[in-house]
């Protein structure tokens, strides 16, 4: 069983970019201690030979014919948006 301790959880808490007061660090990585060894459970299962699923169900996506169109429909497509400018979307600056 692998357990988390407090700087572990106070530096995932930072790079996920979560304030996590001191007072409850200890419940945080008694949680991703639990993740873990739930993790290391799932690993001890032997799954050779089990193919992989996407669905309970057996299904198939729908497929759209794959051809050759016009296309030269920059105008058509840009009319749409909520804000276009000189052929291009336009989108606000996004500065961290």
């Amino acid at each position: 069983m692998s357990t988390i301790d407090l700087e572990t959880a106070r530096r995932v808490a930072k790079l996920a970019r979560i304030a996590v007061p001191d007072e409850n660090l200890p419940a945080l990585a008694d949680e991703l201690s639990q993740i873990i060894t739930f993790m290391e459970q799932l690993n001890e299962v032997d799954v050779d030979g089990v193919e992989p699923m996407t669905s309970v169900t057996p299904m198939r996506l729908k497929r759209r014919a794959d051809r050759v169109t016009e296309g030269n429909m920059q105008d058509k497509i840009l009319s749409n948006a909520p804000d276009a400018r000189e052929g291009f979307f336009a989108v606000p600056k996004v500065v961290e």
